[in-house]
């Protein structure tokens, strides 16, 4: 019987298992039933995704990030925020690091729990326009932060059908064949702005995104003049903060700070997950 070393992390509420790959003691004819059999919640660990650490000859690993469902995702915040805590804690990397994922190289900084990471530059910016949904037109707002996302600001977020319009404008044909996460935000009376993401690859709302969170903040930034750096309250109840610099109009040096908490560790049985 095969077992696995691995991780359960969180990042603000959005939650992964984490293997050292390095030796490559994952199966990889069996890594599709691997993911989606050991993210199950309630018959397994259950987790938002699960990432593999891999050697890299650029820097000092690469991950793979696998949504729950076993589609690959080019970029996670949240995940890389976890995943630079579990390196350093391994001895894999010094507490500042970088490290390569499909969107590009991403650098970061652990102190303690709370882990800062640079993001690859946002791009495909496309501020205010509309889209038809059945009987009606939303104003909306995308930018990919590493993945593809759509920013709907709305006046009271606790009412918003996420799941339902979320899967409306994630399949929506402006944005095929990839598809969108889907991001609501809403301005606080307290300063803060809080926000519910419906994610791409898990097909629900999620108590975090951190891309989807960058994503929010830099169309806060454009549409009200929001300055660096944003405070985001996830669904968790986590914060997050969104750093970035407008240079010539255009988004630069975006990073993201929030906690990666380890919630246990332990071995993963193959009867888990086959």
């Amino acid at each position: 019987m095969t077992k696995l070393p691995f991780f359960k992390m969180s990042g603000s509420g959005n939650d992964f298992i984490i293997i050292d790959n390095r030796a490559q003691i994952v199966d990889e004819t069996r890594l599709t039933q691997l993911i989606t059999g050991a993210c199950r919640r309630g018959m397994a660990v259950g987790a938002d995704g699960l990432i593999l650490i891999e050697p890299s000859d650029k820097v000092d690993f690469k991950w793979r990030f696998f949504n729950k469902d076993g589609s690959i995702a080019e970029m996670c915040g949240n995940g890389a925020r976890c995943t630079a805590r579990f390196a350093f804690l391994n001895q894999i990397a010094d507490n500042k690091m970088a490290f390569e994922t499909v969107a590009g190289i991403v650098s970061a900084t652990v102190n303690d729990d709370l882990v800062k990471i640079k993001m690859t530059d946002p791009f495909d910016f496309k501020p205010d326009y509309t889209i038809s949904l059945e009987n009606e037109t939303l104003a909306v707002s995308s930018i990919n932060t590493g993945v593809p996302h759509v920013v709907i600001p709305v006046d009271d977020i606790e009412t918003v059908d996420v799941v339902t319009l979320g899967r409306k404008i994630r399949y929506h044909q402006e944005f095929a064949p990839a598809g969108t996460n889907v991001n609501f935000i809403a301005l606080q009376e307290n300063g803060l702005a809080a926000i519910r993401t419906y994610e791409r690859g898990v097909e629900e709302e999620t108590l975090a995104c951190g891309t989807g969170t960058v994503a929010s903040a830099l169309i806060l930034a454009h549409t009200f003049q929001k300055r660096s750096p944003v405070k985001i309250m996830t669904r968790s109840g986590s914060c997050l903060n969104i750093y970035f610099e407008i240079i010539d109009g255009v988004f630069k040096n975006t990073c993201l700070e929030g906690d990666a908490r380890v919630i246990y560790q332990g071995e993963l049985w193959d009867e888990a997950w086959q």
